[in-house]
């Protein structure tokens, strides 16, 4: 059996809107992540360039969904480049939440799975930005299905199968159920900026609160077995100044971080940082036994034994699909034969 392996969530504020220096600040977060042990770390919805808040206080503002996507990060890009080269240099996975430009200058909510060896495992699209999110963000596609893979931490650790889902797509039953169905041990759960609930009378739905996402986490964690890295990011006054969302149902106050690791039978294994001041910001690392969940799905697992696929099964579309698509014509010969044989 492998030694435990030590990962580190993040629990920390982007730059803004500026991609240059919150791309520098995650460098510098692996770097952190990688000289206090840990062989993994992760990041937040939409780290880069962080969490377009404002959509939660209004549903147009021009000036700064503009300057949101001119910072929003592309795949091939300097930017890009240089975590990847961060994970190398460091021998550390590091699994990115970031806002994703595409070539026509679309924004997806995007996240990749960075090997130690500085390759890019996975990169998908969030499959349905949730509410508000459709104001800026576009859907996902097929391809996006396909989102745990094998990273190999060399000779101590082995290979490890680790995943990946953003926010509300873990109140997704289907695409949970095909997540798990993938068998990844380590998952990370990635949030943006959430703020407690403020009792029976909270304004807002209880499942986007602190609380009730930490809830949704711990479900999965359940469901599939697997050790759940919850990582939510923090949004200072400086933030909520740059967002303009002192009025908003999203980072009203300063706050937003409530990191944690979860175990494979859904308890939480790790402190708040800062006593629970959720504008800290840090990392949380935790020494991950693998043999848990090898124990845990002895008495529960969802894809295997204590399934029914003879009663109910899951049926998947991974076909990606185009927004052009070439029109299937035949030879010019096979149209003369044709109308030679009438």
């Amino acid at each position: 059996m492998a030694a435990p392996i030590r990962v580190a969530v993040t629990q920390a504020e982007p730059v803004y809107l500026d991609l240059a220096a919150s791309v520098k600040k995650a460098c510098g977060l692996i770097a952190e992540a990688a000289q206090n042990g840990a062989k993994l770390v992760a990041f937040s919805e939409c780290w880069l360039p962080g969490y377009p808040g404002w959509i939660w206080a209004r549903p147009v503002d021009f000036e700064l969904q503009t300057r949101y996507i001119y910072n929003a990060l592309p795949i091939e890009s300097e930017a890009m480049a240089a975590v990847k080269a961060t994970a190398r240099e460091h021998s550390i996975a590091v699994v990115l939440g970031f806002a994703e430009q595409s070539p026509s200058h679309s924004v997806y909510i995007s996240q990749a799975i960075i090997s130690p060896q500085g390759e890019v495992l996975m990169h998908r699209r969030k499959v349905k930005p949730t509410h508000m999110e459709r104001t800026v963000f576009g859907d996902g596609s097929g391809a996006d299905l396909d989102n745990v893979v094998e990273v190999d931490f060399g000779p101590e650790h082995g290979k490890i199968k680790v995943g990946c889902l953003a926010c509300w797509e873990h109140t997704q039953p289907l695409l949970k159920y095909h997540t798990i169905s993938q068998g990844e041990a380590i998952h990370v759960s990635m949030w943006p900026p959430i703020d407690p609930t403020t009792g029976v009378d909270h304004p807002g739905l209880f499942s986007m609160t602190a609380e009730g996402c930490e809830v949704l986490s711990q479900a999965y964690a359940m469901e599939s077995t697997a050790y759940v890295l919850h990582s939510t990011s923090v949004c200072t006054q400086k933030g909520i100044d740059v967002l303009k969302t002192q009025e908003g149902l999203s980072c009203r106050q300063p706050g937003g971080g409530h990191s944690c690791v979860i175990a494979p039978d859904g308890r939480r294994l790790t402190p708040a940082l800062g006593d629970g001041k959720a504008d800290t910001e840090g990392i949380v690392y935790c020494d991950l036994d693998l043999t848990k969940a090898v124990a845990t799905r002895g008495f529960l697992d969802i894809v295997g034994h204590y399934s029914r696929p003879d009663l109910l099964w899951l049926g998947v579309d991974k076909q990606q699909k185009e927004v052009v698509v070439a029109k299937q014509t035949k030879p010019a010969t096979e149209v003369v034969e044709q109308a030679t044989e009438a």
